[in-house]
């Protein structure tokens, strides 16, 4: 079965969603994933695409389309979450390090878990000693190897990979070539996956 890329950026907010359901996802769909961390805010500084800056009225519906659609899925978080983040970029580096260790998508959940349930903002020590602790790894060890200059320009080089897909945000699933931006159209990434074309529509039977 064809892997879909998961493009994501820790320090989007409605990549909480996708992060802490991807694991029913594939446990009752049988489709890989492949997680894929890069700079979000890189991309959307290159494209003058900031969503929330002194847009008070978005930022609130931003916080509670995601309160209602957390409750709907049976998530408890404490909204609003610490937001932005200062320590986005260290972030995604200590992610994209777990993800060639074999740890990144337990860390990244756990962040995302911690960001969103406990208030401690991602990339932030708390977070960071918290979440890496939780999972088995030393939170010394793994802050000296993400600080390498070769995990940065690894970043880097997968921010630019994104981009030049076409990604723009986070979440996007990538596809055969289709990039499918947003949590709540994860199904039709799903659906191109299995058979090159969007079976449903919103609100119709999958």
């Amino acid at each position: 079965m064809q892997p879909i890329d998961f493009w994501f950026s820790i320090g989007s907010t409605y990549t909480y969603l996708s992060v802490m359901r991807l694991p029913e996802v594939v446990r009752l769909t049988g489709q890989p994933f492949r997680w894929r961390p890069f700079d979000v805010r890189r991309v959307m500084l290159e494209q003058n695409n900031i969503p929330f800056r002194d847009k008070p009225v978005k930022l609130a519906y931003m916080w509670r389309d995601l309160d209602r659609r957390a409750a709907a899925r049976g998530l408890a978080p404490s909204i609003p979450a610490p937001y932005p983040l200062a320590n986005l970029t260290f972030a995604n580096e200590v992610a994209l390090l777990g993800m060639r260790e074999g740890w990144g998508e337990a860390y990244v959940t756990e962040t995302y878990r911690r960001w969103f349930e406990r208030g401690e903002a991602a990339g932030d020590t708390a977070n960071l000693s918290g979440a890496l602790l939780a999972i088995g790894q030393d939170p010394e060890r793994v802050r000296r190897a993400a600080s390498r200059s070769e995990i940065a320009q690894a970043l880097a080089t997968e921010t630019d990979t994104a981009r030049d897909l076409g990604v723009f945000g986070s979440p996007s699933f990538v596809v055969a070539g289709e990039v499918v931006w947003g949590d709540d159209r994860l199904e039709d990434a799903l659906d191109w996956a299995r058979v090159g074309a969007i079976r449903h529509l919103a609100g119709e039977a999958h």
